[in-house]
């Protein structure tokens, strides 16, 4: 299973990611966890943070999910990924997959600042930060959405994301029966 966690930086993608990838090593333990910073950094980090440098970097993500995908490996894998497309190609090239927006608020998002990217954006010394000067498009169809505009009780959120993703086999099969 791939799952995709999506959400902007300061989100909260890499605490619930981390969490989520424990749980579930714990009991398959075929699971690699991807992040992106280190992710940058293992492919070469040869890519800025342009908008298209960034779809580069994302594609990468997706193919490399898909090799480890055709090995049965699970990943969680915490992304920005702000392409749509990406997402679409996601849901039709993986065995299974499930995606879960971390959904923050900009002003937030701005107040938490712990790389102080927005900040450093806002007064002109930086530029391509996605939700300040490069847009930000939520997904349009994550199959979870978790509220982390206040810090959210991360065991119930790790137990909540675990239950979904067990139903999943099951409903990618229902699907296929109704095709």
């Amino acid at each position: 299973m791939i799952i995709w966690v999506i959400g902007l930086s300061g989100a909260g993608k890499t605490t619930i990611g981390q969490a989520l990838y424990q749980r579930i090593k714990s009991r398959h333990p075929q699971t690699v966890f991807l992040d992106g910073d280190i992710f940058r950094r293992v492919m070469g980090g040869d890519l800025g943070f342009s908008a298209q440098d960034r779809e580069k970097s994302c594609w990468r993500y997706h193919y490399f999910c898909q090799m480890l995908d055709s090995q049965g490996i699970n990943v969680v894998c915490c992304v920005l990924s702000n392409q749509p497309d990406i997402q679409a190609k996601n849901r039709e090239t993986f065995k299974s997959y499930f995606e879960i927006y971390i959904d923050v608020t900009m002003d937030t998002l701005i107040q938490r600042d712990p790389k102080g990217l927005y900040q450093s954006c806002l007064k002109g010394e930086t530029t391509n930060v996605v939700g300040i000067d490069i847009p930000f498009t939520p997904p349009a169809n994550p199959d979870m959405v978790i509220d982390n505009n206040t810090f959210v009780d991360l065991p119930s959120v790790i137990s909540a994301i675990n239950d979904r993703i067990e139903r999943v086999p099951e409903e990618e099969e229902s699907r296929r029966e109704k095709v």
